[in-house]
Order: C-alpha cells, then structure tokens, then sequence
C-alpha cells in the first residue's frame, strides 16, 4: 500500500490508457477551490504534481482520453474564475450541481483548453471508454440527472457533446458511471426516489440544483442503457462504482455497514460485487472514508481516496495497493444460493430440462433433496414430495400401419403417417384426387378444391405453399403451409384421408428444389384430425398427380407414456391459532429439452436451458422457502410448494394437480396461488403482477409488499394465461403470476444463466415469501372474482371470432376439447357452456381437439350464432352461441 499523496483534499484519481499516471482533484493551497492535477505513480513523492486546470472557478471528474494525448474535466471557471458558493447545509448534507460546470479538454500539462459544452445546465461526471473514444457522463439538460453518451471518435479528438444520446430515463439521480474493460456495459450511481414526499423531495432540491446523496444503488446496464438492471439494495450512500478487470464484478464505497451497526454512515469502505448482484465482499475495514476505487488497466493495482493516515483532520489522499484475487470464505447470501441453484438448473447436463429428458429427472430429484434439506415436509402423497402424472413422450407408427397405390405396398421408408391421423380404425380404400396446395383462402382468392369432388375420397396435396403465397409474407407462408390446417380443409370438404408429397409447381426451365424429409411423428402435432393422413416420398408421389390412382391407407399410432414428477412440499402452520385454508407457491422446473416445435431457432438442437423459463423461478421457489421456515411459527395457514412439470407441454403438472390434489389439500380450501414463471430478468426493478384483478383484495397485500421489497410492480390482468397460475384460477382460486418480462432469448438455446439478474431473482424470490406470509395470516380468505375478457383496444377489424372457453390442454382422451373453465361475460358463459364441458361440435362441425375448435373460431365472425354440443354427465347438451370479438383470448 502506497500514499501518492500528502495532505489537502485529493480524490476521483482515474488512470491513463497506459497505466502510468493518474488523473485528480485536490483541494490544496494556494487555491480556493478543487483543481485538477495528474502525476506519474512511478514517480509519486519525488516529484510535485502537475496541474492541468487552470487554476481558477471549481474542478472536478477528471479522465484522459483514450489517446491518452488529452485530459477532459469539469470546471466552473468558463462563466466565473472564483469559487462557486457552496450549497445549503441546512437542508442536510446535500451536493451542489453547479449550472456552471462545463466539459473542458486540455493536454496533460494543462495546454490547448477546450471548451466542449456550453449551456446553463450541470454536466460532469464524464468518464472515457478506452476502446471507442466515446463518453459518458451525467447532465440535467432534460430535467432530470440522467447519463448520457457520446459517438466514438478518431485517436486524439475531443469528443462531440452535441450528439449525445440519453442512455437512462427514470425519475432519480444517475451518475458516475463507468464503462467496463471491454466497453460492452456500463456501471453507475442511482437513486430511485418513490412518488409521493421522496420524488417532491428530490425535484424540490433538483429545481435549486441540489440533490442528497444518502440512497444511491449500484445498477449495471448494457453500453447502450439497455437492460438496466439494479444489483445493490443495500439502503445506503453505494456510489463511486467500476469495474474488476475480468468485467464481471464490481468495485464501489458504501457505509451500509457503518448504517446497519448503528452508525452516523461517515464510514466508508469499499466493497465487491459480481454483475448479477451475488458475493457481496467487504474490501476494505479502515476508519473513516475509502472511496473512488479503480483498477489500473492491466489490474494489477488499486487506486483508491482515503482518510486513512491523516496529516491534518479532514485530510483524504490518494492511494495506490497492489491487487490479488483470492477466495473468501462465507456463508452464502440468498443472492448466492439463487445463482447457484439457476446455474446447476441451466447446465447443459441437464439436456433443457425436456420431458423425457435424463435431466429433467436428474433436476425432480434434485429438487427432492432440496425440499428435504430446507425443511418442508413432503406432500406428494404416500409420504413421499412425488407426485406423478403421465406425459406422451414419443409417438410411434405401429405394425398395422401400410400404404398401397394400386394394390401395391410402399415400404415404411416411402411414407409416414403423421400424428394427427385418425389411428386404429379400418383401413380407408378409395380414389386418390389431386387438389393442387390443399388451400382454400377466400381472402387470398384461392380455393384449391374448386370443381373438385373427394367426398368419400382421398386428397392428394403439395406440401408447403406455391411462390405466389411465400412471397406475401411469413405469416401467411406459415399460416397455409401447416399440415393440420390441410388436414382440416379435406376433412370440411368431404375427404377421408389425405396424402401429402413435396412437390412444388415450377415453372419450365426451373429447377425442382430439394425434397424436405418426411415430417417427423412430434408429440407436439398430437391430435385427432378426424382423417387418415400420411406424407408420401416425391419420387412415389409424383404419379399420383397424374389422376386415377387408388389408395389403401391404414394407421396405427402408438403413444408413449411415461410418468413425469411434480415435486410437492409443505410449510406447515406453527401459530397455535390457525386459519382453515392453504396458500401455494408454485413454479415449473421443465423446458424444451434439444428444442423442438416449441423453440424459436426450431432448427437448432442445442440444449434450451431455459435459465429464465424456468430455472429462475424455480430458484425463487427454493429460496422462497428458505425465508419462510425460520418464520413457520408465525404462519396460520400452511404453505404447499410446488415444482411443476410439463409446463411447456401445455400446463400438464399443474392441470394434473387442480384434477387431483395430494392428500390433505382440498382445492376449494386453496387461499391463494402464487406463480413464479420468468422472473431472472428484472430490468430497471420493474416487475410485472399478473392475476391482479383475479380477487379485489390483491392491491392492499401486494402494493405494500413490493414497497418492502423495493421493486416497482404493476399489478393487473385476469388470472389465464400461458403458465401455472391458468389451471388454479379456472378451478375458482385466486391467483398471481409474477413476470420480470420478455426478451429475445426467449425460447432460444441463449437462455442461459450468464444472462439472470441473481439479485433481482432473489428480490422476487423475497416479496413470493412475504405474499404467502400475509396471505397465510390474513383471516380473511381472498375473494375469487370471474374477469371478463378485455375488450378489443381501438377501432380494429376482428380476424375470427371468440367463444371465451378455456381448453384443458391435457385432455382426458376422448376426442373433442375438454374444458378448464369458462371467462366471465364470454359467449360461452352467456350459451351456459361450464368448466368440465366436452366440447364435441361447434357450428355444425365434429370438433375432435383443439385445433378444430380454432378453425371454427378463425374462420367465424363476431355476432355469428352456432350451435355448441357439448357432453355433459355423460350426455349430449346443445346449446346456441353468439360470437364474441376475438381479442387474441378463445
């Protein structure tokens, strides 16, 4: 540990692109205010430091540029060469932003000044990405203090402000902000004042150019603002931030510490951190400040202020220590456990968690071992955290599945049943009639099957679209390339089976693209398109075109079941006065496995780890339960939680539990259910609530809880959607699904733990505790409450039409669609269609599963009337429908 300097006020001192020199201000004779100085590390104590301000008005933030020729910094002087006043005590300790700070660049001996900004607000706080050129620094030139960038520039050059962009844009301090090695990311200084007495307070001393430093957050963003993300909730002055030199932990000064023993917060120490918010470490235990922390840009030195080793009372200096890593022993925080456990969930050895999966069962006992190790007693049933379900993992062409084209056999290798045909019943022997694409599209003008009759008749199809239709757009490529919605166009027009051969129209002289592979039999095409369908090789294809062929189709499927897991545990009360009723933490721990149909880059076969859906979530359910054991003496209604499977396979593991629940859980005593689905990528601390109007009593028990938690939560929405949550509300349970948002890893083999906020995982994983304290102490059950579907937003055009039902996914096997429940107000619930209904006809058409019921749908319009069939107690019941509006909602 070195002192570089001696006595006087010397703080902020940044490093040269070449390691050797620093950059400073000091408040040191002969001047009446803060200068800025540079001096050679090597050469410290020998030799006086340099001045590279001119002397005059106030100075401060200092930084070469990255040609290292230049120095830019903060000063005063440009509109008056003597001191500025300083601020007002009596409003507490608060910082001064002069109006008349202005970005100088002179050269390192204080030559050549250049004046960069000039207007009348506060700019300063610039620091310099070494790779680039470019700037960032901290203004209120829009009203707030916000961070700002500016472009990159040629070595040498000053930077250009005027083409600053904004990086930052919520209410609140922003500042100080740092660029990693590598420029990819940035670190700042933030404080996030409430609505109500904080913001006034904070836009009251803003509008007198003050602002009070004693909350400020650390938050870590991509370089160009994106992403924001909070990685401190230490409720403290954390300020001053920057980066190790491996970019993926930083360094800052806070007096949580001295605040969290009791302390006035005037100790200061530096402290560690990693971008995801976990390993929180003490650096430094002095007395007094340590503070501006900075790696040397090879990192093998520390430059850092302190009081430490004072001349004179209220001196702080300039030091520089020799930097090695090492490993420090700790109990891990609930930051830490999260990241580790999201990190072994997201592992390419678990194989993404898919159905079937050795991962997925290598994660069920996994969590297992867990849920015994926090202390939750198992609830699966038969004493045991398991609850098991089937799940169709493959499906397969039987023995008695055969094609023959005038009486003569194709071998297996020439065609494939797909798994939407009808199976098992007698073979289908007919005429084979053409009908181009298979595509009847009013609004395109086409109608393959026009002058065509296959009633009682086998359709023959091209697969895919011609080039006419490829070229109006994805969607409508994809929308009329789909199988099943051929399927459904030869069922509607009479057909009894189809084939289908990829063979494009070409035009003459064009060269017949490559034959695509025969589809693959997917679990995830399941159906029943109430026709035998098959897909034929081209080169036993072709002469079927040509007319007066006759085919014998017969299909046999075979599904292939296993057993997939729910993990179930539970928090039993300890209060000695109890409530009746149980509250439900729940999260799905399944993904896609290799990809698949559910996969947005469906050609990759890389491991989808689905570190955010769901490994997040399912972290925060462990962790959830870790904060609430120690408080089980407090609890008056137990506490169940779930680890679901089979979510991404259509809510499979919930649905299995709301149809039967474990022993000792009645589904109509369920007080509440908490979801956690995606919630690893808190961004700018804002959380999503959805379910919110799910029961009126949400509001006074979550908005007081987000407040704990220090996370900005909208709270809304009706308790359906995509997740865990669907199942419990359609059963009559009010319900939450806690959402940190979209991204565009989504589904994609990037999903992967380097990309989880740690710390805003735990935050969540937090408030999911404290809501289920207050709901299991809350003597009062929350009252369910039935939303209506929204109401379409503007003057839109519907495409299709709504009935408002919700489709059990799962199914029970008999063909039609199994209803989970009905939304309020629907078409639906107006015809008296119920939660448990079979439907089996709709608008005169057989509806054998889900798909069906969309065609009918898509192809309705709102106020259209239909009769719905549906069977009821064993017995068909008919009712009339009037369509709703589509609003995306069936």
């Amino acid at each position: 540990l070195r002192q570089l300097t001696f006595g006087g006020e010397n703080a902020e001192a940044y490093w040269s692109p070449d390691g050797r020199e620093l950059s400073y201000q000091a408040h040191v004779p002969p001047y009446e205010c803060d200068q800025i100085f540079r001096l050679n590390v090597a050469e410290a104590g020998g030799k006086d430091p340099i001045r590279v301000s001119n002397g005059t008005g106030r100075t401060t933030c200092s930084y070469f540029l990255a040609s290292g020729e230049r120095v830019i910094f903060s000063s005063t002087h440009g509109a008056d060469a003597a001191c500025p006043a300083s601020p007002d005590r009596s409003k507490g300790y608060v910082w001064p932003l002069y109006s008349t700070y202005e970005i100088w660049s002179a050269k390192p001996d204080g030559s050549d000044p250049v004046r960069l900004t000039e207007n009348s607000f506060y700019d300063a706080e610039a620091t310099v990405c070494f790779k680039d050129g470019s700037v960032i620094f901290t203004s209120d030139r829009d009203g707030d203090l916000e961070l700002y960038r500016t472009p990159p520039v040629a070595q040498g050059a000053n930077p250009d402000f005027s083409k600053a962009v904004r990086l930052t844009h919520a209410p609140g301090y922003d500042g100080g902000a740092f660029f990693s090695p590598d420029c990819t990311k940035i670190v700042w200084r933030a404080s996030r004042p409430k609505p109500g007495p904080e913001l006034d307070d904070f836009q009251s001393l803003l509008a007198q150019h003050l602002v009070r430093p004693s909350q400020l957050e650390i938050w870590v963003a991509e370089a160009d603002g994106r992403d924001p993300r909070q990685i401190t909730y230490l409720g403290a002055a954390s300020f001053a931030p920057s980066f190790f030199p491996s970019g993926d932990r930083i360094l800052f000064s806070s007096n949580h510490a001295d605040l969290a023993a009791g302390g006035k917060g005037r100790e200061f120490d530096l402290w560690a951190v990693d971008l995801d918010g976990s390993n929180l470490d003490r650096i430094t235990y002095a007395d007094g400040f340590d503070g501006f922390p900075l790696f040397s840009p090879d990192g093998r030195y520390l430059a850092f202020s302190s009081n430490r080793n004072q001349k004179n009372p209220g001196d702080t200096n300039v030091f520089l220590a020799e930097w090695r890593d090492r490993k420090l022993a700790r109990v891990l925080t609930s930051v830490e456990r999260y990241d580790a456990d999201v990190a072994w969930l997201a592992q390419d050895e678990r194989e993404g968690r898919g159905i079937g999966t050795r991962g997925l069962a290598a994660a069920a006992d996994w969590l297992e071992a867990q849920f015994r190790e926090i202390g939750l007693a198992p609830g699966g049933g038969n004493g045991t955290y398991r609850q098991e379900f089937p799940v169709t993992v493959a499906i397969e062409s039987g023995a008695g599945t055969s094609l023959a084209i005038d009486g003569q056999g194709l071998g297996a290798e020439a065609f494939r049943p797909l798994a939407f045909s009808s199976a098992g019943g007698p073979a289908v022997e007919t005429e084979v009639v053409p009908v181009g694409y298979g595509i009847t599209a009013t609004d395109l003008g086409r109608d393959d099957y026009e002058g065509k009759d296959v009633r009682g008749k086998i359709a023959l199809v091209r697969r895919f679209v011609p080039s006419d239709l490829s070229a109006k757009g994805t969607d409508i490529e994809r929308k009329h390339s789909d199988l099943r919605a051929k399927a459904w166009a030869a069922r509607e027009h009479g057909a009894v089976g189809l084939l289908v051969v990829d063979l494009p129209e070409i035009s003459s002289g064009e060269e017949m693209p490559a034959e695509a592979p025969l589809p693959a039999l997917s679990t995830a095409d399941l159906g029943d398109a109430g026709l035998v369908v098959a897909a034929i090789r081209r080169a036993e294809g072709t002469p079927l075109f040509a007319g007066g062929k006759t085919a014998r189709i017969a299909v046999e499927l075979t599904r292939r079941t296993e057993s997939a897991v729910n993990l179930v545990g539970v928090l039993r009360a300890g209060a000695p006065q109890k409530f009746a009723g149980a509250t439900l933490v729940g999260a799905h721990y399944d993904h896609l496995g290799l990809g698949g149909a559910g996969s947005l880059e469906p050609d990759s076969t890389l491991p989808h780890n689905g570190a955010d859906d769901n490994a997040s979530g399912t972290a925060a359910l462990l962790e959830a339960a870790r904060t609430l054991v120690p408080k089980q003496a407090e609890l008056r209604r137990d506490v169940w939680f779930v680890a679901f499977s089979g979510e991404e396979s259509g809510v499979l593991g919930s649905t299995a539990f709301t149809r039967t629940p474990p022993a000792g859980l009645q589904l109509g005593d369920l007080v509440a259910m908490v979801n956690m689905d995606m919630v690893g990528r808190l961004r700018d601390n804002r959380l999503q609530i959805l379910g919110g109007d799910s029961s009126e009593g949400w509001s006074e028990i979550v908005e007081p809880a987000c407040e704990r938690a220090k996370l900005l939560c909208t709270l809304g929405g009706d308790g359906y959607g995509p997740s865990d949550h669907s199942p419990f509300y359609a059963a009559g349970a009010p319900v939450l699904h806690l959402f940190s948002g979209t991204h565009t890893d989504y589904h994609r083999p990037s999903d992967d733990a380097d990309k989880i906020n740690a710390v805003g995982g735990a935050r969540v994983a937090g408030l999911a505790a404290d809501l289920a304290l207050q709901i299991a102490n809350r003597p009062e059950k929350l009252a369910y409450k039935s939303v209506p579907a929204p109401a379409p937003a503007g003057d839109i055009r519907s495409s299709g039409a709504a009935l408002g039902t919700v489709p059990d996914y799962a199914g029970d096997g008999r063909p039609g669609v199994l209803l989970s429940g009905v939304r309020a107000g629907s078409a639906a619930e107006q015809a008296g269609i119920q939660r448990g209904d079979l439907l089996v006809e709709l608008g005169g058409t057989e509806i054998r599963d889900i798909q069906d019921m969309m065609f009918v749908l898509r192809r309705s319009k709102p106020g259209d009337r239909a009769s719905a069939v549906v069977v009821r107690d064993g017995k068909k019941v008919t009712l009339e429908v009037v369509f709703g509006v589509n609003t995306r909602l069936r």
